[in-house]
């Protein structure tokens, strides 16, 4: 994992940064990471090359981003929080608490943070579902509160001024 940037940031958006990094280094399995706003814009990435590719996407410079990309993970991860969502309304289930899809080749994770945030994780194969699931329980008890309208906004400043330094 690259480490990100986290110069001119708030010690909350700096501590948020490195529970995102211990997460993905701690645990097995985990090939990447990506918290995701409620309205599905990409707020932070395990990757910080994923994150500069993200930014350009959402400031329209990039149409898509690349197969793969944060970008791509965070328009997953708000697809699948809003389908259960729904399907929890329409079955009377109450709150969604995760989400959990395993795949021959790997695993997907959704999980709520706050205020209809949502922490993803993209899983190899091997890893152990049980492990990623209670350590993303301990990243979202650790970032819930922390998770503000005004970190969110900070958050998304700071992935839109780093992919406008890129470009340079």
């Amino acid at each position: 994992m690259t480490a990100p940037s986290t110069f001119g940031l708030s010690s909350e958006a700096r501590n948020l940064h490195w529970l995102l990094s211990n997460l993905v280094e701690e645990v097995p399995g985990i090939v990447s990471v990506a918290v995701v706003s409620s309205d599905g814009l990409l707020l932070l990435s395990s990757d910080q090359d994923r994150n500069l590719e993200a930014g350009q996407a959402q400031q329209a410079i990039l149409p898509a981003g690349p197969r793969g990309s944060a970008a791509d993970l965070a328009t997953i991860v708000s697809g699948i929080g809003s389908l259960t969502i729904g399907a929890a309304k329409l079955m009377d289930g109450g709150a969604v608490k995760h989400t959990m899809v395993a795949m021959e080749e790997g695993s997907l994770f959704v999980m709520s943070i706050s205020d209809g945030s949502l922490l993803g994780v993209h899983g190899s194969a091997d890893c152990d579902m049980s492990v990623v699931a209670y350590h993303m329980a301990l990243f979202v008890g650790r970032a819930g509160h922390v998770l503000t309208p005004e970190l969110r906004s900070e958050l998304r400043k700071s992935l839109e001024s780093s992919s406008m330094g890129s470009e340079r």
